[in-house]
């Protein structure tokens, strides 16, 4: 069952990465469809899914389905512990993603700069809801990323998704967060906005500093 689940994994990698039958947040066939496909067992896809999801290429929603969340796999065998992992993570969010603000202040289209304040926005509206925000916290970062017009930044991204998505999971019932998170990225916001570079490398220098002092404080 491992193998056959392996290479069910290994080919809706294919499906994602060469292809672009899926792009980052399209939602996938339901299992009836996707196992008869692939030719496989319904148990067999799950334990594929399973794989991926650890994986950091797709999540499940519960109640909505099974969604891709990033355009590359990459192997997180050393950093699947969250606690311990978190760390190094958060610390090459902000090695990273400031400069990654910095650049898009200056060369983001004036749809890019729409399509970060409309995740922006969505961020806030899961909060103030009491849903789970990690798909907007990922977009509203990787539409950041994706403005540097830099063809390396994408590399990255499924890194920051990962962090992103075990941040939510650790810090979410942190009212403390969530407040914070909003300023933040209002700020963020603001700054892109104004097309400020610099104040938009040190609103997202804080945010990722707030992240950081909160997850010393939830440990």
């Amino acid at each position: 069952m491992s193998k056959l689940a392996d290479n069910t994994a290994q080919r809706i990698v294919e499906m994602i990465e060469n292809e672009s039958r899926f792009a980052v947040g399209d939602k996938l066939p339901n299992e009836v469809e996707l196992s008869a496909e692939l030719g496989v067992s319904r148990s067999t896809l799950r334990e594929a899914i399973k794989i991926l999801t650890t994986s950091g290429l797709l999540e499940i929603r519960r109640g909505k389905g099974t969604f891709v969340t990033a355009k590359t796999i990459v192997d997180y065998s050393e950093i699947n512990d969250i606690s311990s992992g978190l760390d190094d993570l958060f610390e090459m969010r902000l090695m990273f993603e400031p400069d990654c603000a910095y650049l898009a202040a200056q060369r983001a289209t004036d749809e890019e700069i729409d399509i970060i304040c409309y995740y922006g926005e969505e961020i806030e509206k899961k909060i103030l809801s009491g849903e789970d925000r990690t798909f907007e916290e990922q977009k509203f970062h990787e539409s950041i990323a994706n403005a540097t017009h830099n063809a390396f930044v994408k590399q990255f991204i499924p890194i920051i998704f990962n962090a992103i998505k075990k941040g939510v999971l650790v810090l979410t019932k942190d009212q403390d967060v969530s407040e914070d998170n909003m300023k933040d990225d209002r700020l963020i916001m603001e700054f892109l906005k104004k097309r400020n570079p610099d104040g938009a490398r040190t609103a997202m220098r804080l945010h990722i500093i707030h992240a950081i002092e909160m997850l010393k404080k939830n440990n």
